[in-house]
């Protein structure tokens, strides 16, 4: 299998579209936490070496690839609260943490490429959703690299607030260590009360 690379951005600037942000999120899955995305418009001159899908590469390997696209590209990060998530369901938040990255971004892109198969509503630029898109371009799995990094991170200073839950170790995914201390501690305000498992716990104390 081959990495990812720079077609889908070379098609993109073929119809005359200079400026193509890669857009990528992490984070859909976990019991607690916020949902991330990035969005990053690569230089294609100084394209950061060994670029993937960010769930093939080590953490030090991600910390190290994040430092060589904030160098080196434009780059924005974006998230949806647990509260938002709670609200208007995990699929649409994920959707609104993209069209937040895609807009911090200054000056704008002419065009976003999108991971997975639907776009978000929001967007106000002509994008492209491409299924399994951080492992084929290289713009995508910038930004999943860095939505990666930048959400561990964050997980990592909440573990320091809410020890015991091992986020540092699982970043809020329902590892059999994070379902058991929730049993055992409780529900922290930093968990989605619209999932199942602590959904459950809830009404259980009720």
């Amino acid at each position: 299998m081959t990495g990812p690379d720079f077609t889908y951005e070379s098609a993109a600037r073929a119809l005359g579209h200079a400026r193509i942000a890669g857009v990528d999120e992490v984070g859909r899955g976990p019991l607690a936490g916020p949902v991330t995305a990035a969005a990053v418009i690569l230089d294609p001159g100084a394209i950061p070496e060994g670029l993937n899908d960010s769930k093939k590469l080590s953490a030090a390997r991600r910390e190290a690839l994040t430092e060589a696209i904030l160098a080196s590209a434009q780059v924005s990060i974006a998230h949806a609260t647990v509260a938002e998530i709670d609200e208007i369901n995990i699929l649409r938040a994920a959707h609104l943490a993209m069209e937040r990255a895609v807009a911090a971004l200054d000056p704008s892109p002419d065009m976003a490429l999108i991971d997975g198969n639907m776009l978000p509503h929001g967007l106000a630029l002509p994008a492209r959703a491409i299924v399994r898109g951080d492992a084929v371009s290289l713009s995508i799995a910038a930004a999943s690299i860095v939505a990666k990094t930048c959400r561990d991170r964050l997980m990592r200073d909440l573990a320091q607030q809410f020890p015991g839950y091992g986020w540092e170790r699982n970043a809020g995914y329902p590892s059999k260590a994070h379902r058991a201390a929730l049993l055992n501690l409780g529900v922290t305000p930093h968990h989605r009360r619209s999932f199942k498992p602590v959904h459950n716990i809830l009404y259980q104390e009720k």
